[in-house]
């Protein structure tokens, strides 16, 4: 729209058809491997990662696209390894089936270059003080490159496949077994996986909090803040529920 300033008219139904997008991008942790993702669709889904904002407009990120089988198969295998040693440490945490890492026909692999932290306010003399702002440089390029995926996701989802973000991948341990694989230099880092086709079968809405929850206005409202019992409590009673259920069979 070409409207002047101070006649601003909102586009509602270009909203519209931004949140039918978002409602309907859901998790599929397994696809459906004979249904391919073609290089257009995924060259598509990339292009809107390339818009997305970044701090300092530094872009800090790299999207390796993953096409052979075997590849797929051995950072799937990592994953299955990695779940067994969170069993052994009795984390608890109710992860998924990584099998379905292979069944993926489009396979992002997200990369982040943490040297473009110097592209933010930074002293790079090593004191005390220059940690502080390099701990919050760390998240300006976390945020960045989160918002390059999220949008990918979003384009995935606006052409109708499903999509799987697989994060549980910060250790160093993950590091070293992937980056040989895929030919990424030691000094860059692999920060998620997208995943994304048409689902084996049919996903399921996932359960939201409402937005008298989430929001505030001038003012925090204490009702919306847990005390560390309540967190503990709900990722004991709840979490399990809220990542593997329909929202409608929440209780």
């Amino acid at each position: 729209m070409n409207e002047q300033p101070g006649n601003f008219i909102p586009n509602i139904a270009r909203y519209d058809a931004l949140m039918d997008v978002m409602r309907n991008r859901m998790t599929s942790r397994q696809f459906r491997p004979d249904i391919a993702v073609p290089r257009e669709h995924i060259e598509m889904v990339l292009e809107a990662a390339r818009h997305a904002p970044s701090g300092a407009n530094a872009q800090p990120w790299h999207f390796l696209v993953v096409t052979d089988p075997d590849v797929k198969r051995r950072i799937a295998d990592y994953f299955v390894e990695e779940q067994r040693r969170r069993a052994k440490l009795k984390m608890k945490f109710p992860t998924p089936n990584y099998r379905g890492l292979e069944t993926a026909p489009g396979f992002i692999v997200v990369v982040a270059d943490f040297r473009f932290m110097r592209a933010f306010p930074v002293l790079l003399d090593g004191s005390d003080l220059d940690k502080k702002y390099q701990e919050n440089a760390e998240r300006i390029l976390l945020q960045s490159v989160a918002a390059a995926t999220m949008s990918a996701h979003l384009a995935a989802a606006a052409l109708g496949y499903q999509v799987w973000w697989v994060t549980a991948i910060g250790q160093e341990e993950a590091q070293a077994a992937m980056r040989p694989l895929l030919g990424i230099p030691d000094d860059l880092a692999i920060v998620d996986i997208m995943l994304f086709g048409v689902p084996a079968k049919a996903p399921y809405k996932r359960w939201k909090k409402t937005l008298s929850q989430i929001v505030s206005y001038d003012r925090f409202d204490p009702a919306n803040h847990m005390t560390i019992e309540q967190i503990d409590e709900w990722v004991r009673e709840t979490r399990h529920k809220v990542m593997y259920r329909d929202e409608t069979k929440v209780d």
